[in-house]
């Protein structure tokens, strides 16, 4: 059974609209890159795929990086989004605070907030100059994980859940996360996660790992490498 895109977090949500004038410039730089995931199928919905369900989604910093850990605002796409051919500024959702020990969300916005948000969350308290974060589904990536030395979350840990937030701390701790800016769910199949200081730095992770992974099933299927 897949149980993608459930939330499996407490949300206490304002349903109201987002200021354009505030917050349209961001939404547009995650609008861009949204699309170009969507068209590599890094964001979309299949109904041979997690039962039916969307996936995907992308995030970005609003406020000052002097903001404190568990209180950096993120705009992000809201929950099952992923399907849509397009999205504005009503289908993001303001994520002002998250806590990982109460498992709790305060938000506001048209739509409420994705299931990957406590993940986001976890990923901007590594450093106040991360800015942005994209999930994608990359069957390539994820498969060549190992070989592409790309850190694996433990794959007893499900996605959107405090224990999660706790792996991607330890990963940035413990492993080459921090240089990498790229990691790949474990227990989340296909969930890959790259971030970085801009959407730009975030989206060439993304972009130069899908290429090392076509690069790698070529040389695969040419040479029989393992």
């Amino acid at each position: 059974m897949y149980d993608e895109g459930v939330i499996k977090f407490r949300a206490e949500h304002q349903h109201e609209p987002l200021s354009a004038r505030r917050h349209g410039d961001l939404c547009c730089q995650l609008v861009a890159w949204r699309e170009v995931m969507t068209k590599t199928q890094l964001v979309g919905q299949d109904p041979s795929l997690y039962g039916g369900a969307g996936y995907g989604n992308v995030s970005g910093r609003v406020g000052p990086p002097s903001s404190a850990m568990g209180a950096r605002a993120m705009l992000i796409t809201g929950t099952q989004t992923g399907g849509l051919a397009q999205v504005g500024l009503e289908h993001f959702c303001l994520v002002e605070r998250y806590d990982y020990r109460r498992n709790w969300v305060q938000s506001r916005g048209s739509i409420e907030p994705s299931s990957e948000t406590m993940t986001h969350g976890a990923i901007y308290d590594l450093s106040p100059r991360i800015r942005f974060v994209f999930h994608g589904h990359g069957a390539i990536i994820w498969q060549q994980a190992r070989a592409l030395r790309i850190p694996i979350s433990d794959e007893s840990v499900p996605y959107g859940t405090p224990a999660m937030a706790g792996e991607v701390h330890r990963l940035y701790r413990s492993s080459t996360l921090a240089e990498t800016r790229i990691m790949a769910m474990g227990g989340h199949e296909d969930g890959i996660i790259v971030f970085g200081h801009t959407a730009e730095e975030a989206g060439r992770v993304l972009i130069t790992y899908l290429a090392r992974a076509y690069q790698r099933t070529c040389q695969v299927d040419l040479c029989g490498l393992t």
